[in-house]
Parts: C-alpha cells; sequence; structure tokens
C-alpha cells in the first residue's frame, strides 16, 4: 500500500520502470499518482465510473480527421496540453442519448480548466442535421462528426459499440476508455478527469 502522496515525477519514473513488467503493473500507474494514496485502482473504477479500462500501454490518440458544425476539419493534435474526454456517440443510439446530458454537466463542472469534453457524431451525414440539433439540447458541448468512424477506427484496440469515451492526457497520450453508456455528472466522474488532467 503507498502510504503517502507522490509527486508526479516519481510516477512518471515508476511508470517506465513499470512498462517492462506487464499490463497488470501498468493499470495501478494512474490511480496511484493521481488519487489519495489509499484509493487503489477501485477508487477511480467504482460507482458511475465501473466501466472504466486503464490503458496498458501509451498509445497515441488516432489522428484521423472529424469536422465541426460549420465543416472545419479537426484533429486531437489540436488540444494537446488539455486532457479530452472524447465520446463517440450518435443518434440512434440510446445509451449515447441517455448520458449526453451528464456529458454536458461535466462541461459545466471543469469550465476554466485544461479539460475538454468532445462529443463527435457517427451519424450518417443524411442524419448530421438531426444530430446538430439533438446536441444543441445539451448546452455547453460543440458538435463535431466523424461519420466514417476514423478515430474509432483509429484507436487500438478499435471501439467495438457505442458508446466510447476514450481519455486522452495533456500530452496525447490515450489513458483509459469507458465502454457503453456512464453517468459524467456525479463526483466520480469528476475525480476520473482530474486524475488524467494530471497525467502527461
Amino acid at each position: 500500500m503507498v502510504r503517502k502522496w507522490r509527486t508526479w515525477g516519481t510516477c512518471r519514473r515508476w511508470a517506465s520502470g513499470l512498462a517492462l513488467v506487464g499490463a497488470t503493473a501498468a493499470l495501478y500507474v494512474i490511480p496511484a499518482c493521481s488519487s489519495k494514496p489509499d484509493g487503489g485502482a477501485g477508487a477511480l473504477t467504482a460507482g458511475a465510473m465501473q466501466g472504466l479500462t486503464l490503458e496498458s500501454g501509451a498509445a497515441e490518440a488516432p489522428a484521423a480527421p472529424f469536422t465541426d458544425a460549420a465543416g472545419k476539419t479537426h484533429t486531437l493534435a489540436e488540444f494537446k496540453g488539455r486532457a479530452v474526454v472524447l465520446n463517440l456517440w450518435g443518434t440512434f443510439c440510446a445509451p449515447c442519448v441517455a448520458e449526453m446530458p451528464t456529458l454536458a454537466k461535466l462541461a459545466h463542472e471543469t469550465e476554466g480548466q485544461p479539460v475538454v469534453v468532445l462529443p463527435v457524431s457517427v451519424d450518417p451525414e443524411g442524419e448530421r442535421a438531426n444530430a446538430e440539433a439533438f446536441l444543441a439540447r445539451s448546452p455547453g458541448l460543440t458538435f463535431y462528426s466523424d461519420p466514417d468512424y476514423g478515430l474509432a477506427f483509429g484507436l487500438k484496440p478499435p471501439v467495438a459499440g457505442l458508446p466510447t469515451t476514450i481519455l486522452i492526457d495533456r500530452d496525447g497520450v490515450v489513458r483509459a476508455r469507458v465502454a457503453g453508456g456512464a453517468d459524467w455528472s456525479g463526483p466520480a466522474a469528476l475525480k476520473v478527469v482530474q486524475a488524467l488532467e494530471r497525467a502527461g
């Protein structure tokens, strides 16, 4: 059991060493360095965040382009320097629709912090207007679109279903994912995002 707070510099050295040990040890790095010393991995994956899976490697975020409501092209590289909560969703997906207001609440709770909540619709082009109209009912979220699933298939492993939320640190490294709907409006989600914000 870790009995005292660790600096992130110390934790980064741990992470480098743990890369040699394997995936099981690597699961411990983020929570040990970013939450209370007695929390362990369970401190981040409990309750509303029980679907959270920590990544065992250090994969870069996918480079696939996506567009905003005006049709301008963006990539995840633009958001380096901030923790990114990338949510892949579609209006045809009931759990996606249900969790969107909770993502809006998270965006509100982290306003002014180096965090961006990034919902990216995978609705086909013919449904783009409907997806934009739906997202407009959750103020605080910006509409983005990726109907070709470039981001979903660019991840390793690729996204298997919707919704999926990918947590990316300030250096553009994928740290964790949540497969399936989740409640992003409460303290459990905020703790995860705060841990992500400190990573990198």
